[in-house]
């Protein structure tokens, strides 16, 4: 019994390599999309203290935009404060027409935020990666995904 699961260890831990190194093998791709919060801001939600507070929710739904402007897809989730007067905890989904990228991660107030990418459908199956966030201060957010996609 012993030689066996060692044996299918050994399988499991080889295929987990190699899966890896195909992956990192790629060249990583770049998307720039804008999320257009200009026309259907995010819902507020105050949940506990009046005004901003620990708890307070935002809900988006939202258009998804190239670098010219044109409409793409959607961008829709939720953030929930985390730190008042600082960051959200977010998670939100990029529809576009051939798959979705879901992204999770702190959305800072001010300045670039890191958010992970967590998973993808369609042609972003197997994505992994990272989502630089900026705010432009004109009601719209440049998105910066910087990805691969992983057999």
């Amino acid at each position: 019994m012993k030689t066996i699961s060692i044996h299918i260890k050994t399988l499991v831990l080889s295929a987990g390599v190699l899966g890896a190194v195909s992956c990192s093998r790629q060249e990583p791709q770049d998307l720039i999309t804008i999320a257009d919060a200009r026309i259907h801001t995010a819902r507020y939600i105050d949940t506990g203290e009046p005004g901003d507070s620990v708890g307070d929710i935002l809900v988006f739904d939202q258009p998804l935009l190239d670098e010219q402007r044109q409409t793409i897809g959607n961008n829709s989730g939720t953030c929930i404060r985390t730190r008042v007067d600082h960051s959200y905890q977010c998670q939100w989904t990029l529809t576009l027409e051939n798959g979705s990228i879901q992204v999770a991660g702190r959305e800072f107030d001010a300045g670039a935020s890191q958010i992970s990418i967590v998973g993808g459908t369609g042609k972003y199956a197997g994505i992994v990666g990272d989502m630089r966030s900026v705010n432009n201060n004109d009601g719209t957010f440049t998105q910066t995904l910087r990805y691969r996609i992983c057999p």
